[in-house]
């Protein structure tokens, strides 16, 4: 008997439509070209900097602003996608991002260049929720739908370490302006095949009007609660213009969540975030990519200060996290999915990487990288690809298909707004550690390589001091993860009950 659904119309691709594997290579690799953005403009910023006169003061701005765009823009491009379609989207920002990136390798002045990066976050905000609801609408079938979210979840949780490499490579051996121009073929390529190959399911666009009261206070809200995060990082927590970004983005997005309730057309339906499941993998995953950014921040610096690693060799270095990812990825999640309840993929998932954590708050100037490091970094990128996994599919399971993109937008938005929060809260505390590890320290080194070895003690302890909190926050996400997510019983799955549903039903599969 073949392997049949009841599914909501608008909501499944055709079972006989092949081309949804086809369509899967290409929305992975735009997703792999946003991912590999966000770590490969880092490692050619020393570079940019100099060649284009960007003062330091200003030299955040060229992270900062794409920041910005992006996750203020994010439920505006997810609800664009709803409204004209995911693939017209899709494409749309593909083309749009590589202009963007074009422009970004072609900057002559430091403006010229921070306009660009803002330019690729506006298109990355439509682009990246389009190819995760075309994922969600595309791929229904339980063991299906497992498989395509297994290779899409290893893509976004490794390719920020591929990043690292081929931006060090790019740097170190080309120029810093081709980590910008690598990104047109990639977006080419993904593009042509997507407007060739894609068939999205008939039904599933959002046709109401949009809200704009809450576009406005959505991308000004998050504008706000980014940059401030953005700024405590730089300027500290008392900072005046830090204070006044957090009090304005409360005040916004409450004033955003009463709009919503009252709307005809909500920007972001509650439904879509008060579901308990949902609710609980937008929290759970933020606070994991808060975590996450313990590791992706210290560790660069650690290989590449107190290590001496080239950027090439730091990368490299990161490898084993990408192959732990891909295998708790597509080897755990994808084959247990189906068979056992999500939070006991999630839960566990974010206790191993929070093990791998845990390894690294014993970092000393002298650890060993096959000793200490590898152990460490193979158990958080097996964990994270575990719990990612299954965390995306969910998140975007059961959801109405006019809601499809928001939905997806919020699982970008929590990982936007979980990388400002790690950075500036993570980097905040490493950096007071090491202040008052050094002033405690100094005194009894008279010579200056001594007052140099007290340093970089001083640089490593707060790394460790940083890390112990990351440990703590993975614990806090694997416990919201078993007491939230309640869903995903094997031989189910969930569908919204019709166009017009508010509610979501379980249907079985009927399998062979």
């Amino acid at each position: 008997m073949s392997e049949t659904a009841l599914r909501a119309p608008g909501l499944t691709a055709p079972r006989g439509d092949a081309n949804r594997w086809k369509a899967l290579v290409f929305i992975a690799l735009a997703q792999l070209m946003v991912v590999l953005d966000a770590t490969i403009v880092n490692i050619a910023l020393p570079s940019a900097q100099h060649d284009l006169g960007i003062s330091e003061g200003n030299k955040q701005w060229v992270v900062t602003a794409y920041a910005l765009a992006f996750g203020g823009l994010l439920l505006f491009g997810g609800r664009i996608a709803d409204l004209w379609g995911r693939k017209r989207a899709f494409v749309l920002g593909l083309v749009g991002f590589a202009a963007a990136s074009a422009l970004g390798g072609a900057a002559t002045t430091g403006t010229l260049m921070f306009g660009a990066r803002a330019l690729q976050g506006a298109f990355g905000a439509l682009l990246a929720p389009a190819a995760l609801s075309l994922l969600a609408v595309m791929f229904t079938d339980a063991k299906e739908r497992a498989k395509a979210f297994g290779i899409y979840g290893a893509i976004a949780g490794g390719g920020g370490a591929v990043g690292l490499i081929l931006g060090g490579f790019l740097t170190e051996y080309l120029d810093w302006r081709w980590t910008f121009f690598v990104n047109v073929p990639f977006a080419v390529v993904a593009a042509a095949g997507a407007y060739f190959v894609i068939r999205e399911p008939e039904g599933g666009r959002n046709r109401s009007p949009l809200d704009i009261p809450g576009v406005i206070l959505s991308t000004l809200g998050l504008v706000a609660l980014v940059y401030g995060f953005t700024r405590a990082a730089s300027d500290g927590w008392g900072d005046s213009v830090t204070v006044a970004m957090f009090v304005a983005s409360v005040v916004l997005l409450v004033t955003f969540v009463i709009v919503e309730a009252r709307v005809k057309a909500p920007l972001l339906p509650l439904r879509v975030v008060t579901d308990r499941n949902r609710g609980g993998i937008y929290l759970s995953l933020g606070l994991a990519i808060i975590g996450m950014f313990g590791l992706f921040l210290f560790l660069t610096y650690y290989l590449q200060i107190v290590k001496g690693y080239s950027p090439v060799k730091t990368g490299f270095a990161f490898l084993p996290m990408v192959a732990g990812m891909i295998t708790g990825s597509t080897q755990i999640g994808t084959r247990l999915m189906t068979r056992v309840p999500a939070r006991l993929l999630m839960g566990p998932g974010f206790l191993v990487a929070g093990l791998g954590m845990l390894l690294l708050t014993q970092l000393e100037i002298g650890s060993s990288y096959a000793g200490l490091l590898l152990p460490a970094i193979m158990l958080l990128g097996l964990g994270m690809g575990t719990a990612f996994m299954p965390a995306m599919s969910l998140a975007t399971q059961g959801v109405q298909a006019r809601d499809a993109g928001v939905a997806s937008a919020m699982v970008n938005t929590s990982q936007q707004v979980g990388g400002a929060i790690g950075t500036a809260l993570l980097n905040t505390i490493a950096a007071s550690a090491t202040t008052s590890y050094v002033r405690d320290h100094i005194a009894g080194a008279s010579a200056r390589p001594q007052q140099e070895l007290v340093k970089l003690q001083g640089m490593v302890h707060g790394y460790s001091t940083a890390i112990w909190f990351a440990v703590g926050i993975l614990g806090l996400a694997s416990l919201i993860a078993f007491t939230f997510v309640n869903a995903g019983r094997p031989g189910t799955t969930m569908v919204a009950a019709g166009e017009g549903a508010e509610d979501e039903l379980p249907v079985p599969v009927i399998a062979h």
